[in-house]
């Protein structure tokens, strides 16, 4: 690193969703926030005053930022068709990325970028801040002990209505590239298994608020045999599920539930047979982890894989496995039938 005792740090796109970033930052000693990049010059210098940072850099080209000093680590906070640009310019100058998902808007760039992280020997990591709820690491540990008999089926259904404007609204295949990449990676790794095929339809509901494709179903064949079912909508207006989704694991001796939120609930079969068989509940028993806290876990995480010569859980190598999911199961939604997924 440049500097033995901060790592220098410069964060690109200072919309919102940096805001949650630079807050977890500035509870980090160990980490110095060197600049601030943004197309509209403003939103940078907003963001260095919200947050006291009247030492750092200003600019709207990350080049030029990394031209004028050195740099250790840089937060892609920008849009999806933004990533790979930062990345690659990031990577190239040295620095380890930590970017928002997902990871790339191609399969072909993501494949580009994590050869390049590997080439420069830097960490290239991607939020994927539902891992590091605990919660859902309690139910991924309970479902790996196989008490219920191994998976069989997964099901998981998001259905919630956020007027959100700006990109967003206009975004083509929306939920899919923007929002199920989380659900798509929780998936892989509560069952613990990697993608094969899918099969999808997409579409926009009458009455929906934005462009294109805010509904979706897809059905995945995973490894082990395992089917994993997606049911979502990002237009649905009451009842909603929670953001992380309602999801139901049949096992081969039962099946858990999970609202998504504190709600958990197992059953076992007691004696399999006959039309109708007793089953007993089960204690999907409490969990310790040191991965929590969503962004924050995850942020902490990065700088700590840094300092320790680690790699993240997030790391790109493997987050790519769930953007080839997203971009498959675009791929069946506009061929109209299953197709196989690389990554």
């Amino acid at each position: 690193m440049a500097n033995a005792t901060k790592i220098r740090t410069v964060l690109v796109g200072c919309g919102e969703m940096s805001s949650t970033w630079l807050d977890t930052v500035r509870t980090m000693p160990e980490v110095e926030m060197v600049g601030l990049v943004d197309i509209v010059e403003e939103a940078a210098r907003r963001k260095a005053r919200e947050f006291d940072l009247p030492n750092a850099l200003i600019g709207t080209d990350l080049a030029s930022i990394l031209e004028q000093m050195p740099v250790d680590a840089v937060f892609n906070c920008t849009i999806p068709n933004a990533h790979y640009v930062v990345t690659m310019l990031a990577l190239q100058h040295g620095c380890h990325v930590l970017s928002e998902k997902p990871l790339a808007d191609t399969l072909e760039h993501a494949r580009e970028m994590v050869a390049a992280a590997e080439q420069a020997g830097k960490i290239f990591a991607v939020i994927q801040n539902r891992r590091y709820d605990l919660n859902m690491r309690r139910l991924r540990h309970f479902l790996a002990s196989e008490t219920l008999g191994p998976l069989t089926t997964v099901n998981s259904d998001f259905y919630v209505g956020p007027h959100f404007g700006g990109f967003r609204d206009h975004m083509k295949h929306v939920l899919l590239l923007d929002m199920a990449i989380h659900s798509f990676d929780a998936a892989r790794f509560l069952m613990g298994v990697d993608p094969v095929s899918v099969y999808c339809k997409e579409w926009n509901p009458a009455g929906s608020w934005f462009d294109h494709g805010a509904s979706a179903i897809a059905t995945f064949e995973m490894t082990n045999g395992i089917i994993y079912s997606y049911r979502g909508s990002w237009c649905s207006n009451g009842l909603p599920t929670t953001w992380e989704c309602d999801w139901r694991f049949a096992c081969q001796v039962g099946t858990a539930t999970w609202d998504g939120s504190n709600r958990f609930r197992a059953q076992k079969v007691k004696e399999p047979t006959g039309y109708t068989y007793p089953v007993e509940d089960v204690e999907i028993p409490p969990y310790a982890s040191d991965k929590v806290g969503g962004h924050a876990g995850l942020i902490h995480d990065f700088f700590r894989s840094i300092r320790q010569g680690t790699q993240p859980e997030t790391v790109a190598s493997d987050n790519i496995k769930s953007l080839a999911m997203v971009l498959a199961a675009i791929e069946s939604a506009e061929k109209g039938h299953p197709v196989d997924i690389h990554w």
